[in-house]
């Protein structure tokens, strides 16, 4: 990682996949489009059905110890892989960040997990991406993924490689979506309050699809949307990278 890329991936390389629990309980296909790319820019992937959450749930309730036996469960699975890709800042920020301390025997896989963006903008695939969407949306930036692992860059840099797509960022983009895991059970009227203001701005913008590369507050923000009957659609940016107007499977 001291070079920024993430492993100098060859073509005999396989590149892992780490499939969040939001992504394959709700929305696999989800999954499905990062594979989509990442097959169409060249990349070999492979998915193992063994690897488990990364502890994130645990760990943010204060339960490192089972945070601990959970990520140690997930990085034996990935340990096989010389480079794993996630469609979650989220998630990658929990394995390269928090696992290593809870799992020091481990911390080597951990800086090889990538989120799908900077993986692919530090491989300098973007040009392999050969998407096009027609149309304007309003860009939703996850915290994890701007504040820990400092990727919006990236995300940029993969939607601009996007033919026919106008990115809005509104002044709402960088804020929370009001998900936060738990911070959505234990205050759902707050949660709910902040959810309200990002999407009022994208109504009166008059946009009518939101983008985000964080399944779970993709899932917030559309069931806020849905209550309030808001005509708006969401996507995650693994889906517009490979054109998938609507998704590949059902969700939940």
């Amino acid at each position: 990682m001291t070079d920024g890329r993430s492993g100098g991936v060859t073509p005999e390389t396989i590149v892992g996949l780490f499939i969040p629990c939001f992504v394959d309980q709700c929305r696999p296909d989800i999954a499905a489009a990062m594979v989509r790319v990442l097959e169409r820019c060249g990349f070999r992937v492979h998915f193992d059905p063994l690897q488990t959450c990364c502890g994130q749930p645990a760990f943010n309730s204060g339960h490192d110890r089972y945070a601990a036996a959970v990520g140690r469960c997930l990085l034996h699975v990935l340990s096989r892989y010389d480079v794993v890709v996630a469609p979650s800042g989220s998630c990658v920020s929990m394995v390269r960040h928090r696992l290593p301390e809870l799992v020091p025997d481990q911390a080597g896989v951990c800086g090889r997990v990538w989120e799908l963006c900077e993986f692919l903008a530090n491989e300098q695939a973007t040009s392999r991406i050969d998407a096009t969407w027609a149309g304007r949306v309003a860009l939703h930036m996850p915290c994890h993924l701007l504040r820990e692992l400092r990727a919006a860059s990236a995300v940029r840099a993969v939607l601009a490689s996007v033919r026919g797509l106008e990115v809005v960022e509104l002044p709402s983009s960088e804020w929370c979506c009001g998900f936060g895991g738990m911070f959505a059970v234990e205050f759902p009227e707050l949660s709910t309050a902040m959810a309200r203001t990002k999407l009022t701005q994208v109504m009166n913008a008059g946009i009518d699809t939101i983008v985000s590369p964080e399944a779970s507050c993709l899932l917030q923000l559309e069931c806020v949307a849905r209550a309030a009957q808001l005509p708006l659609r969401f996507r995650h940016v693994a889906e517009l990278l490979a054109g998938a107007e609507t998704p590949l499977f059902s969700g939940c």
